[in-house]
């Protein structure tokens, strides 16, 4: 278990598979921002523009949304110090209804090019249980195991048990995850748990509030300092079966 900041140099060059803007710096943003720090390659994609991400669809029809969650992650991203990234093009909500073999057949040829040591994605469980989150980690499984180098890792995004008591209130009075969500990971089964010292933390919570028509009201509401210490954190677990570069289970 990685539990100190060199250790994410270990990770070596970190491709990350995202659906939507901002899952990337929620779930990533402090073991980006230490590797680039440490000199590390890090490539960010980004299925979809996020377009449907609004409880104001009057204010923000998608096509504006969309052009402003582009700028928005475009500032995360130079925030964290990541220069690297796809978009696969996507439509916000519709990803489960993509064919697979296309979108796994476009993260094959970046995994190709990129050659990771270290691929992060979302869990089976997709974090909150969204279709697109659960589609992405989907392709990029079935990416990995037919085009990651040998010795490559996959790690799926999840939350530190020991968080639990500490976050339940506050994340069911926000309303983010539905029932029975988040699913949490006890500490044995940890490959990665980060505790992101102040200086990555408040970082983080920049490249978060870079993506302002997310964040903006949740920052507001929380405090920086609060919102700061909920970013705070960031956990993977390695699945018990990760397919191998063969595509067979290993």
């Amino acid at each position: 278990m990685s539990t100190a900041v060199h250790d994410v140099a270990g990770l070596g060059t970190i491709l990350g598979v995202w659906a939507h803007p901002d899952d990337e710096a929620y779930l990533s943003g402090g073991v980006m921002a230490l590797a680039r720090d440490g000199g590390s390659r890090v490539v960010c994609v980004t299925a979809t523009r996020g377009e449907l991400g609004t409880p104001n669809p009057e204010t923000w029809p998608p096509d504006r949304l969309a052009a402003a969650r582009t700028r928005e992650l475009a500032r995360c991203l130079e925030i964290l110090g990541v220069d690297e990234h796809h978009w696969l093009g996507y439509r916000d909500g519709r990803c489960a209804a993509v064919p697979a073999s296309g979108a796994v057949r476009r993260l094959c040829e970046i995994m190709e090019r990129v050659r990771p040591d270290t691929v992060l994605t979302f869990g089976p469980d997709g974090i909150t249980g969204h279709p697109d989150h659960q589609a992405v980690s989907a392709w990029t499984t079935a990416a990995f195991g037919r085009a990651a180098p040998s010795g490559a890792r996959l790690l799926h995004a999840t939350f530190a048990e020991r968080r639990a008591a500490r976050w339940d209130a506050l994340n069911a009075s926000l309303g983010i995850f539905p029932p029975g969500y988040p699913v949490t990971t006890p500490a044995h089964r940890l490959a990665v748990d980060l505790v992101l010292d102040a200086r990555t933390a408040a970082r983080k919570a920049r490249a978060l509030a870079a993506q302002e028509t997310q964040t903006g009201a949740l920052i507001a509401g929380l405090g920086v300092d609060r919102f700061t210490e909920w970013v705070a954190d960031e956990a993977f677990t390695e699945p018990a079966r990760v397919p191998a570069a063969d595509g067979r289970p290993s």
